[in-house]
């Protein structure tokens, strides 16, 4: 199930259209009553169409934002962006409903805070959002044909959410044993392969490659030579120097760089790019494997932020089924009958 959480459609305000958010709740037996002005109701939350019509107004906005057509009516990705408007309301309702099961509280200075937080990183400098700031975001609305009472509702949901995340992982944690399991079922990613520094010039033709060879043969300026001639964009400008590690280029140029003795020049050697000269300028460097010690607190976090995802995806779909029974469509706005979709990220 790919969620699309409110803090990411604030993102989408300031020019992305809504995304996708596919839920699998149908219309059960015993399910709430729908009124002529609701396109749904879950629990006891009635979507009206009012909110509806709002936000296919706004992800219109989003699309013209970004110089694009608005789907229109009848076309098979405009039914696709009103099943996502529809699945997102629902599932805005759901988390409502369930912060408030919780006993979570979502003040308005929560909210201020929130709405601070991305106006700064959005249109601030250096930390603060001053008049200039302000000016950049009441346009940006303006730009979506927003009200700001709409953005705050928007950012509200964001800080249900994260109060969500917060509660449902609290506690979350690893063993050192789990720790260990990971390097050493991991560990070839520790591993820093031989390397040494090098330096090259690739040419497009073997003519071009034999001539500099001579050149080079004959004491001429390898880095003079590099910058008139390489055609090697991330080391022409440095004489021709990089370091290499093995295995991490192609075939032909690893052999030879790794075969050179030191200050050692190759004769020309052809690979998919073309003609490379090659100078060993520093002995091999022997291969090295971090130990755990230094990447313990990296794989930690790694594997704690893993275990909230699991958790926070788990909480979702025990969510979403809680609410099937719970949730009626108007007709028309049902979502499909029969939904298959990837779990999305749950991260605040």
């Amino acid at each position: 199930m790919a969620l699309f959480f409110m803090k990411y459609r604030l993102i989408s305000l300031i020019g992305l259209a809504v995304a996708a958010a596919v839920l699998a709740a149908g219309c059960g037996s015993g399910s709430p009553s729908v009124t002529a002005d609701d396109v749904a109701v879950v629990g006891d939350t009635h979507i009206s169409k009012d909110q509806f019509d709002a936000l296919m107004a706004q992800a219109c906005k989003s699309y013209q934002a970004q110089k694009r057509e608005c789907p229109k009516a009848g076309t098979a990705e405009y039914t696709a962006l009103r099943k996502q408007a529809i699945q997102f309301l629902v599932q805005r309702a759901e988390f409502d409903q369930k912060a408030d099961d919780l006993g979570l509280k979502i003040s308005d200075a929560d909210v201020d805070k929130q709405l601070e937080q991305i106006k700064t990183q959005y249109f601030g400098k250096n930390g603060k959002c001053d008049a200039a700031c302000e000016a950049k975001f009441h346009k940006q609305l303006s730009d979506q044909g927003l009200s700001l009472d709409q953005v705050r509702k928007d950012v509200r949901a964001s800080v249900v959410q994260s109060k969500l995340y917060a509660k449902v992982t609290e506690g979350t944690n690893v063993t050192d044993k789990d720790i260990s399991d990971y390097y050493k079922k991991n560990k070839q990613q520790y591993v820093q392969p031989e390397s040494r520094d090098v330096r090259h010039i690739l040419v497009k033709k073997k003519a071009l490659a034999d001539q500099l060879y001579q050149q080079l043969q004959n004491g001429g300026n390898f880095a003079a030579l590099a910058k008139r001639y390489s055609t090697d964009p991330s080391s022409k400008d440095q004489g021709g120097k990089l370091t290499v590690s093995k295995g991490r280029q192609v075939p032909e140029f690893d052999k030879a760089a790794f075969a050179l003795k030191v200050h050692q020049l190759s004769q020309p050697v052809k690979t998919q790019y073309g003609w490379h000269i090659i100078e060993a300028m520093t002995a091999i460097k022997k291969a090295t494997t971090t130990p755990l010690s230094e990447v313990k607190s990296a794989i930690r976090q790694q594997l704690v932020g893993q275990k909230k995802q699991d958790a926070m995806n788990k909480w979702v779909n025990e969510t979403q089924k809680a609410f099937e029974k719970k949730t009626s469509y108007q007709i028309g706005y049902e979502p499909p009958a029969d939904t298959t979709g990837s779990t999305g990220s749950t991260t605040p």
